[in-house]
């Protein structure tokens, strides 16, 4: 088998697909990159078995088809220090033996049978779903969710984001127990009901492919597996077994205590309070007078603290609220309106965020539990 590539259209293609690999794979083919050449069309697949991933690209000057499998590391690190340049493989299915052959010289080793690597799963026919979406809003929804999900071995649906289709909208949701996020997009109705968490390792693999793609996505699933087809990449993936919590009996309804504020303003102040606030809790305080907001944090076993005074909108009771500064400042990381709304019902209850300027197709809203402030 022998084709000629682009030295750095290779690397693109590899490096987006190479962290489907796993580090601590019990099997040494899935160390590898699987090839497998048609005519002029390459495909190359990598796996963990959990998490699949294809992508496509055109080859010159090839002869004869085939699979084999290559070495991911090594091929990484030769086309890594390589410029830009056509190289040339000649791969031996007798003895396995590959050669590349580059403008100034050549690389030699052995590859592995393409016949020894996994097999992609397919889909179930009589328990698929299938739609259709843009890709720029496939990848608002990981976005802004991703960070949320949870690292709990305990409870393997919180490491996942929840999608969740209706006649209605379209859902997604995240939560770690301490925030909670839900994007609801109501310009996208399903003929049908269906649900499936997505575990975070292929979220991000989504996440790192979609801003290169433009057109829609193909997303089908079962209740095994889900299928996401690209224009130039196919991902497959293993769902989270499990039943999503009911995340909607946590949202507090009744909200008497409103403010809003610039969200990159408080996020400017939260970053600077926060420096002074115990390294064990990162309790930061907020303290909503008539249209102010005091910011400030303390740490009593160093005698340090901090406070700064914003302008905002409001007009409820005093109110006094703790929040953990890390999660709070991924709440207004993510929120993309200028002005963030806040709204409360006592200091013991989750708190909601949600962006002042809406989209009338889409919902945005993220919750965080406060903490216990000593008196």
């Amino acid at each position: 088998m022998k084709f000629v590539v682009s030295s750095l259209d290779l690397l693109s293609h590899l490096q987006s697909i190479s962290r489907a690999i796993s580090n601590k794979s019990q099997y040494p083919v899935l160390d590898c990159f699987l090839f497998d050449l048609q005519g002029t069309k390459l495909s190359i697949t990598a796996s963990d078995l959990e998490v699949t991933m294809t992508t496509g690209m055109e080859v010159d000057v090839t002869e004869g088809n085939g699979k084999v499998a290559l070495p991911s590391k090594m091929l990484l690190e030769i086309l890594k220090k390589l410029p830009e340049q056509p190289l040339t493989f000649e791969i031996s299915f007798e003895t396995r033996v590959v050669d590349i052959i580059s403008e100034r010289g050549k690389y030699n080793f052995v590859s592995q049978p393409g016949e020894d690597y996994p097999t992609v799963p397919e889909i179930d026919d009589d328990k698929a779903n299938k739609i259709q979406l843009p890709i720029t809003l496939l990848m608002t929804g990981i976005n802004k969710t991703l960070f949320a999900t949870a690292d709990d071995d305990l409870r393997p649906v919180m490491n996942g984001i929840l999608m969740e289709l209706n006649s209605e909208s379209l859902t997604f949701v995240a939560s770690d127990s301490h925030k909670l996020v839900r994007y609801r997009r109501n310009d996208v109705k399903g003929e049908f009901d269906a649900s499936f968490i997505l575990a975070k390792k292929p979220a991000g693999l989504l996440k790192n492919v979609l801003p290169r793609e433009t057109g829609d996505v193909i997303v089908e699933f079962d209740n095994k597996n889900a299928f996401f087809n690209l224009p130039n990449y196919k991902l497959v993936c293993r769902l989270v077994e499990g039943n999503y919590p009911s995340y909607g009996a946590v949202i507090p309804q009744d909200n008497p205590y409103k403010a809003s504020i610039d969200r990159v303003d408080f996020a400017n102040t939260l970053g600077r309070v926060s420096i002074f606030a115990n390294q064990a809790s990162n309790l930061v305080k907020l303290n909503l007078t008539n249209n102010k907001m005091m910011v400030s944090a303390q740490d009593i076993d160093f005698s340090v603290s901090a406070y700064e005074e914003l302008n905002c909108q409001y007009e409820s009771d005093d109110m006094e609220i703790g929040f953990k500064s890390v999660f709070l400042t991924d709440i207004l990381d993510n929120l993309s309106s200028n002005d963030v709304i806040i709204e409360m019902s006592n200091p013991s209850r989750a708190a909601l965020f949600l962006p002042f300027e809406k989209d009338d197709n889409e919902e945005e809203l993220m919750l965080l539990m406060p903490m216990m402030i000593n008196a």
